[in-house]
Parts: C-alpha cells; structure tokens; sequence
C-alpha cells in the first residue's frame, strides 16, 4: 500500500512536471496565448464547426489537471465563439461562464491544446442552438472552485449531457467531471452513453460505452477504456490509445 500511495502522489505527478507536461513558474501575463493550428480557418470553412479542446491548467493547478473548453462557428459566421469557465471572473463581480468572440484553439497559457471532439456541417448546424441553450443553463453560472467543483471541467461535463451528440468523452485528468448537477447522486455521464454515482464530486463510479469504467476517489480518477483501450490514471492521463 505504501508503494501504491508513493506512486500515486509522488511519482505521478513528480513525472507532470519533470515530462514538460505541466511546466511551473510561467508568468500569466506573458504566456502564450496564441492559436494552436488546430481549428479550421474562418476564411476557407463555411461550415458549422464545433470544437471541445483541453490544455493544462497554469502552473501547480496543471499537475493535477486540466482546463476544458467548447468553441462554436454557425455556417457562413465571420468568427468563433468560446465558451467556457474562468474562476477568477468572480473576484471581479462577474459570472464564472464566459462566451464570446475568440481563438478556438489557443494555448492555454502556454500549454499546448488538445482537440477532444469537433462536429462539422449539419451536425455542427444541429448542436450548436443545444449548446447554447446548455450555456445559459448552467446551474452554477456564480459558483467556482478548484476541487472537487464546480470548474471548467463541471461546465463541460453540464454541456455534453444536455448535448449527447457530442459524446464527450473528458479526460481523468479533468477534475470537477463528476461534480453533480444540482447535488444529484446518480445522472448520466457527461458522453451520454451511461450512468455514474457520485457523492459530491469527491467519490463515485461510473460505467459508459464512451469512458468505459471509471472509479472516482477523492476527485482522482482512474479507467479502463474498453471502447479505444486504455488506462486512465490521475495526473497524467489516459496509457493507451489515444483520443476518440
């Protein structure tokens, strides 16, 4: 058990930092915030678009997790919106949730983004008034923190289940996924394809065709992925195949 707990909360995340995974001492103010070259371009995709991305959070919080976003394009729109949760919003006296005009795909403060599912043409067209009316939704538009949630990553899980054509399958290093909605105990997971109990965001399990088996202790997360095997561990993610 000793070498369990050794390895859970000194190598793992000894490994995010020493990888490059989870960089520390970065100066928000100067950080990298440009696009990734991911997202279609504006110019030459008339096309609906929606894109999910997730990228490290900044410095310490990114050793223990990610920050997840939604950013969406109607067809023949000059531009995209993004959609997502910013905590520090609430110091200012404004809502956590934040839409509007921006880089789909930048870095999350240096940290490289990664695209987790995008939907194009008509299933774009189709998602994104659901999407919408998910944002407005959001139960906990005035609420934030770090663990066990509600957070960014309560936000996307909210919009995946109100939207299951997503089939957002988020990654075990976004904490606060299981947060539940309105303190409910047993809901569907955030793809829509299965069910999770979960007590407070701190302890629960959840099985689903997208994410597979997942066991939730203390706002941790470990998984199989039978779909697109995989493991799924704490801090550093998914040991396998990759992204669906």
């Amino acid at each position: 058990m000793l070498l369990i707990y050794l390895l859970l909360f000194v190598a793992l995340p000894l490994y995010t930092v020493l990888s490059g995974q989870a960089p520390l001492g970065r100066d928000f103010r100067t950080a990298d915030r440009s696009s990734a070259g991911l997202a279609p371009p504006i110019d030459t995709t008339p096309e609906a678009v929606v894109q999910v991305y997730y990228a490290r959070a900044l410095n310490w919080r990114g050793i223990f997790g990610v920050h997840t976003w939604i950013a969406t394009k109607p067809e023949d729109a000059a531009e995209y919106t993004v959609h997502q949760v910013i905590g520090w919003r609430l110091y200012r006296g404004l809502p956590a949730v934040v839409s509007g005009p921006g880089i789909p795909d930048g870095r999350w403060f240096g940290n490289e983004p990664t695209l987790m599912t995008e939907l194009r043409g008509e299933a774009a067209a189709r998602a994104i008034p659901k999407i919408l009316a998910a944002v407005a939704s959001y139960p906990y538009q005035n609420e934030y923190q770090v663990w066990p949630g509600p957070n960014s990553n309560t936000f996307m899980a909210y919009i995946g289940r109100q939207v299951p054509t997503l089939q957002l399958d988020l990654p075990s290093t976004a904490i606060g996924k299981d947060y539940p909605t309105n303190g409910s105990v047993v809901d569907r997971t955030p793809s829509g394809t299965g069910y999770q109990l979960s007590m407070l965001g701190v302890l629960g399990v959840s099985m689903a065709r997208e994410e597979g088996f997942e066991l939730n202790l203390l706002g941790l997360n470990f998984g199989i992925d039978f779909y697109k095997p995989a493991l799924k561990l704490p801090f550093i993610g998914r040991i396998g195949a990759g992204e669906h």
